[in-house]
């Protein structure tokens, strides 16, 4: 029967668990034929969970006291719109496919592609509208849309101020350089800062190999019109570019012949380079290596923040019932207690711009002075320090990690403590401390929903993220670094 069919039949199979003819029985006979079935092991699933669920949650946010054909019609052309785009990061993960872009193998999108709830429910909602059956008409589809993001990426609601300021940046002031450009993840986040309205990207890598991998993965951005590029292997700036790195550095063992070297192979210094220069405004950096290697170059080129003595880095924890702020998670071993109180400083200024009210906790296995030891010492005189030099700040220690989290326990044992309610701000007495802190929280309790790691104490606005960072994260820290940069100006 199939073998007598047309050219490039539609074989719909949809019975589960086994379908009416296996899609190796159609190809075995049509290769061009195109096949869906009901399984999530074959391509083209056809499951009602790719519409139902957004379909009910438009209807029900307009108040429509129908579902009408055009409702229906809204749906369809919104799953086929989503199946057209570039392939979401999060199904590339879930299904283990990097290369899913429109055609037999992939009409409409995977079930689990968390764009579909931001895709059809405002459609759906805009369709009843039009029809007249809607009780409540969304004045601000946009703003709609944007509310429902905020359910599929759980940084949404923390990160909407950011997104708010970055948006409406002019784009001369939110020239951002992504460093390693040719990594799938930052390529993908590009695209979504892109069709945001986020930055301005600035890309670091080689033509052919940029445009060959957004072809691979579907992507839509165009170089020259959405993102500039910059060609390490050759661009008119180069010989500027190491000359100025070389006479910043050639009293600190670097030589012209390692200039050169390096200004063609390190990325980072190259972004670095090209703020110096007032060629960009910021960089995200950091998904291969480790922070001291993108921090070294970072630090050669633009230096610390005037009246800054120390960089540390900053991780905001999204938790369910709170967020957290911890420091220093990657850049001081063992920070002083001079240094403690300036990191403690600049990460509460850092929390203003997310509209979070910091609550400074310094962290110790002793608690309120039951340990003399060295540590404890330590953090006793940062929180001294701290109070002399912002008196503003709620802040207090050293204590333990459940008293700076509890605020009736606190109260309890420490009757007159500045903080007043739990904790959001804790700083720990070395970076082990902070780091597995930092890692098991996001893990066991954050569901790995965190914002960071953010650099502070930087002359200019850099962010140097881990290797483990996920697309959304890539995506957050380059709107916070648009932030940083209108700040400045």
């Amino acid at each position: 029967m199939v073998k007598a069919m047309a050219a490039r039949p539609l074989v719909l199979a949809l019975a589960n668990p086994t379908p009416e003819i296996l899609p190796e029985e159609v190809q075995a006979v049509r290769d061009d034929a195109v096949i869906a079935t009901g399984r999530s092991d074959y391509p083209n699933q056809v499951n009602n969970v790719l519409c139902f669920p957004y379909i009910f949650r438009g209807a029900l946010d307009c108040g429509a006291t129908t579902i009408s054909r055009s409702m229906e019609i809204a749906t369809v052309h919104a799953i086929a719109e989503l199946a057209q785009a570039e392939q979401s990061d999060i199904v590339a993960t879930t299904y283990g496919v990097t290369n899913l872009s429109f055609g037999p193998e992939y009409l409409i999108p995977k079930p689990f592609d968390p764009r579909l709830m931001i895709k059809i429910a405002p459609a759906v909602a805009q369709a009843a509208q039009e029809a007249g059956v809607a009780l409540r008409p969304i004045a601000d589809m946009q703003a709609y849309a944007d509310k429902l993001q905020q359910f599929v990426y759980h940084s949404g609601t923390f990160m909407k101020p950011i997104f708010q300021i970055a948006k409406k940046a002019p784009a001369a002031r939110k020239r951002i350089i992504f460093a390693e450009a040719e990594e799938e993840r930052v390529l993908r986040a590009v695209q979504i800062v892109v069709d945001e309205n986020l930055a301005k990207p600035i890309l670091v890598g080689r033509p052919a190999v940029l445009q060959k991998r957004i072809d691979k993965f579907g992507l839509r951005i165009k170089p020259e019109i959405d993102f500039e590029i910059i060609n390490p292997e050759f661009d008119e700036r180069y010989r500027d570019f190491w000359q100025t790195y070389l006479d910043m550095t050639k009293r600190k063992g670097i030589t012209e012949q390692y200039a050169k070297l390096e200004m063609r192979r390190r990325h980072t210094l190259i972004g670095s380079m090209m703020i110096h220069k007032g060629f960009a405004d910021g960089m995200i950096c950091g998904t291969f290596g480790t922070t001291p290697l993108h921090l070294h170059y970072v630090n050669q080129v633009l230096g610390k923040r005037e009246g800054v003595n120390v960089y540390a880095v900053m991780n905001v924890i999204i938790l369910q019932d709170r967020q957290l702020a911890l420091v220093d998670t990657h850049v001081n071993e063992n920070p002083s207690a001079e240094q403690l109180a300036e990191i403690t400083i600049l990460a509460a200024e850092e929390m203003k711009r997310f509209g979070l009210k910091p609550r400074a906790a310094l962290l110790s296995h002793s608690n309120f002075g039951t340990s003399n030891s060295e540590s404890a010492q330590k953090m006793r005189a940062a929180t001294a320090l701290i109070r002399e030099r912002a008196p503003d700040l709620e802040v207090d220690g050293e204590m333990h990690g459940d008293t700076a989290l509890d605020a009736a326990l606190l109260k309890k044992m420490m009757p007159d403590s500045p903080l007043k309610r739990d904790a959001n701000l804790l700083v720990m007495p070395n970076i082990d401390a902070a780091n597995i802190a930092y890692n098991l929280l996001k893990v066991t309790a954050g569901h790995g929903i965190a914002i960071g790691p953010v650099l502070l104490g930087c002359a200019k606005p850099v962010h140097i993220l881990t290797p483990s960072a996920t697309v959304r994260r890539i995506v957050n820290l380059a709107a916070l670094c648009v932030v940083d940069a209108v700040a400045q100006r």
